[in-house]
């Protein structure tokens, strides 16, 4: 009699790296591809920090927060199908995350060890069972040290800023536009870089790739690609 074949788990997949990236758009398209789930953890941190402004908790008492202070915020995370949603006072979110207010916050947020430690366990909780694709800065660093595929994509400054500009479907920026943004782009970059909790950084075992001349299809299909080279390893 043969034995029964047990069936294999389907891996954890990080995609890590700086501001404009590319992370949360491919690792969205990546992981419905691959029929996996997909988290993005910017989300949850912007989350947070959209909670508090709201609660009107002054942003220099976010320091004074605990724990279980941050896991008291109206935050819920709910998975539906292949996606978790990320809700706000019992809102579902979606452009409400990326107002300037809240992108201008979220740094010093992720940089509080309350904020880190209180979404820790989610995720971990939602990589438990595999078939994830994960997106944020310390993915694979911290969050899934283990993950079986981690990749770490990077591009030029100046194209990081003209996609974040352009996110939503809007129109080419103008070079002024692209100026400013690149400013904020890499203070932001510097903010995650420096910070003393989980800054930002690329994995030793991270497959590098430079997405400043890759299109979006190209670069979707050059992750799938490693993780299906990982299912035959």
């Amino acid at each position: 009699m043969s034995e029964l074949k047990q069936e294999t788990r389907r891996p954890v997949v990080t995609l890590d790296g700086p501001a404009g990236s590319g992370k949360s758009t491919t690792a969205k398209e990546v992981a419905r591809r691959l029929g996996f789930r997909h988290l993005d953890s910017g989300g949850l941190y912007r989350a947070l920090t959209l909670a508090l402004l709201e609660e009107g908790v002054p942003r220099e008492e976010w320091p004074d927060l605990t724990e279980d202070g941050m896991r008291a915020l109206p935050v819920h995370v709910a998975s539906e199908g292949s996606e978790f949603v990320i809700e706000v006072g019992g809102r579902p979110m979606k452009s409400e995350l990326r107002t300037p207010e809240v992108t201008a916050n979220v740094a010093f947020l992720a940089s509080l060890p309350a904020s880190r430690a209180c979404l820790l366990g989610l995720q971990r909780a939602a990589g438990e069972q595999g078939s994830l694709v994960a997106d944020g800065r310390d993915m694979g660093s911290v969050v899934f040290p283990g993950a079986e595929v981690k990749v770490y994509l990077v591009a030029d400054l100046t194209e990081r800023a003209r996609r974040r500009l352009k996110e939503g479907g809007g129109s080419d920026p103008a070079d002024d536009e692209v100026e400013r943004e690149a400013g904020v782009i890499a203070e932001r970059d510097r903010q995650d870089s420096e910070r003393e909790l989980s800054p930002l950084r690329k994995p030793e075992d991270a497959h590098l790739i430079d997405t400043t001349r890759l299109d979006f299809v190209e670069q979707v299909k050059a992750i799938v690609a490693l993780v299906e080279a990982q299912g035959t390893e």
